[in-house]
């Protein structure tokens, strides 16, 4: 659902979409990137804690704070997002919503994070990489899509998790979400930076169709042994949400 708000600043090509929990809004664009549902698949896999610190690596528009700061009170999150325009879109949203006492969003490579907020000084990671490897497929000729789904500036998957391992305490979790094509992938690159992958879950659009996206959470330095959940299917056969897409989705 679109809106408009006399209250929030929004620049040409902009409007502001209903998130469906709590009141909550974001502001987004209609000619760039824009979250979908592995965000709010991920918000709900990663279940923070009651007055757990957490960081958002790649937040884009910002709505994985957003949707995680209604799951638990007392939360607060550090948000990082290499383009300007977009880290600004995510601060204007998070205006909105009047949380800025609790998300902070910062114009930043995420690569830098632990420079900004200190190394192993959050209890979870969330993160939602881009999918696709650089020179692998095509890239959007728009730059904020492209930035969105590849890897770009050197930044590579096991950069990535290096960047998310290195402001997680011991023990802390890393969650993620991506395409399960590319899982063994994941695993080797969260391994090699020393979270362990400790709870898996595939996500399918029916019970006859092969997975699409993974949800994985690891720990850091954590002991081996992966528990394997069962799988999430988003749709029934005559095309509308599961029942649990419409409690994740919080529809009756």
């Amino acid at each position: 659902m679109t809106q408009q708000h006399p209250g929030a600043r929004l620049l040409p090509g902009e409007r502001i979409d209903d998130l469906q929990r709590g009141g909550l809004r974001i502001i987004q664009r209609e000619d760039g990137f824009r979250f979908g549902t592995d965000a709010v698949l991920l918000a709900d896999f990663a279940s923070p804690r009651r007055g757990e610190r957490v960081a958002d690596m790649g937040t884009g528009t910002g709505v994985l704070p957003l949707l995680l700061s209604a799951r638990a009170e007392g939360t607060t999150f550090d948000a990082f997002e290499i383009q300007p325009d977009v880290a600004d879109m995510a601060a204007r949203s998070v205006a909105l919503n009047g949380l800025c006492a609790r998300i902070r969003v910062h114009a930043v490579d995420c690569r830098e994070a632990s420079k900004i907020i200190g190394a192993e000084c959050v209890q979870l990671c969330v993160t939602n990489p881009p999918y696709t490897r650089q020179g692998a497929g095509l890239v959007s000729p728009q730059k904020t899509r492209a930035l969105s789904r590849s890897d770009g500036e050197g930044c590579t998957l096991g950069a990535w998790m290096n960047a998310c391992a290195r402001v997680l305490q011991n023990g802390g979790r890393l969650c993620v979400v991506f395409p399960s094509p590319r899982l063994l992938e994941l695993c080797d690159a969260m391994r090699e930076a020393h979270v362990e992958p400790k709870r898996v879950r595939m996500v399918a659009s029916g019970m006859d169709r092969p997975p699409r996206l993974v949800l994985l959470e690891g720990r850091k330095r954590g002991r081996p042994g992966l528990h394997i959940l069962p799988p999430l299917i988003t749709h029934e056969a005559d095309g509308g949400f599961s029942a649990e897409m419409r409690r994740i989705y919080g529809e009756p």
